[in-house]
């Protein structure tokens, strides 16, 4: 197969890991057969110093132009200590995601058996944990009407039904693929915007007859992911829940270093780690390149490589029972191992199979 992919490295860490992941897809490349173009483009702060816009038109060209997206992070101090500054590194991620009809992120939650002594919950909570958070990811708050001065400032939570049924069939369709059991997570109680969500979702549910549905309110979700992360299977919700649903996820698994995600919609799709540009990381060959790596998977497995993308996740495992490690998921006494470390440790396992 021939593949043409964008590679936005962006800001912090993101170069480093984004160096591990495309090592990682050239070393699958090689074992199966298949040939991949890069195209390297710009975003985030990186690109607010070079032309003054964090999603510029030529990376948008780019992006437009590939089959698929490596992304590896977006974000600097320099916007997140000015709440006067009127350009920041994630409107560029914003801007992608609606330029690109990116309406659905997809982040799978899971443990790992070897590290599940690093998840801040008790091990018999987490293990066996194995989800799959699906956020909308073009409409609500984020992108609604907003609104600030000196004194007041509102932001939209704004969302149409049409925006509400594609999501919504995202969900029940990977509940189909999974165990067949959806969560719906809203605020119906309170917000008019879910309470549309919740009569939509009522109103498709019929359409899936094979498919147990929960409504659970966000508050109750949340407390219930801690308490209980084995009762989920496919989670579906809305942008701003979602957004914090799915960070509130890296605590099972023991560290954001280990969550990939994807967002698909009307064109390229886009895969990328959940963590963020962690930039006091940055040089240091401290970042963990896993969650980077683990996107490639994702990435292969959309386009029906499965095989390719099962051995992208047997690397990684292998790399966490031998303990190459980065830092944070290291055992006492465990060897030093860097994100070039652990990037050549996987590239080497995989040529070697």
């Amino acid at each position: 197969m021939k593949l043409r992919i964008a590679v936005l490295s962006g800001d912090g860490i993101g170069p480093e890991i984004m160096i591990q992941g495309v090592a990682v897809m050239d070393a699958i490349a090689e074992k199966f057969g298949h040939e991949v173009e890069y195209k390297e483009a710009i975003c985030g702060a990186h690109a607010i110093d070079e032309v003054g816009d964090p999603f510029p038109e030529e990376t948008f060209r780019i992006c437009q132009e590939a089959d698929a997206v490596l992304f590896a992070s977006v974000g600097d101090p320099r916007f997140d200590n000015d709440p006067t500054a009127k350009v920041r590194p994630e409107q560029g991620l914003l801007a992608m995601r609606k330029k690109l009809g990116l309406f659905a992120n997809i982040r799978p939650v899971q443990t790992f058996p070897c590290l599940i002594h690093k998840s801040p919950l008790r091990a018999e909570l987490v293990e066996g944990a194995d989800f799959v958070c699906i956020r909308e990811l073009t409409g609500g708050m984020y992108f609604g009407e907003k609104y600030q001065d000196n004194d007041k400032a509102y932001d939209t939570n704004y969302y149409t039904r049409p925006e509400i049924e594609r999501i919504l069939k995202v969900g029940f369709d990977y509940a189909r693929k999974r165990h067949h059991h959806l969560t719906v997570v809203d605020k119906a109680n309170v917000l008019a915007s879910s309470r549309l969500w919740r009569q939509i979702a009522k109103e498709m549910e019929p359409s899936y007859p094979d498919v147990k549905v929960d409504y659970m309110f966000v508050d109750n979700a949340s407390m219930r992911m801690i308490a209980e992360p084995t009762f989920f299977d496919v989670i579906v919700t809305e942008n701003t829940f979602g957004d914090i649903l799915t960070d509130e996820g890296s605590c099972i698994s023991g560290s954001m270093g280990l969550l990939p995600s994807a967002s698909i919609g009307e064109s390229t799709p886009v895969f990328e780690p959940v963590h963020g540009s962690w930039p006091q990381a940055t040089g240091l060959n401290i970042a963990n390149p896993l969650a980077q790596i683990l996107s490639v998977a994702m990435m292969l497995e959309h386009f029906g490589l499965k095989e390719e993308g099962q051995m992208v996740r047997e690397a990684v495992d292998a790399s966490l029972d031998a303990e190459v490690r980065t830092p944070e998921i290291q055992v006492d006494g465990g060897g030093k191992y860097g994100t070039k470390e652990v990037g050549a440790w996987i590239v080497e396992w995989i040529r070697n199979r």
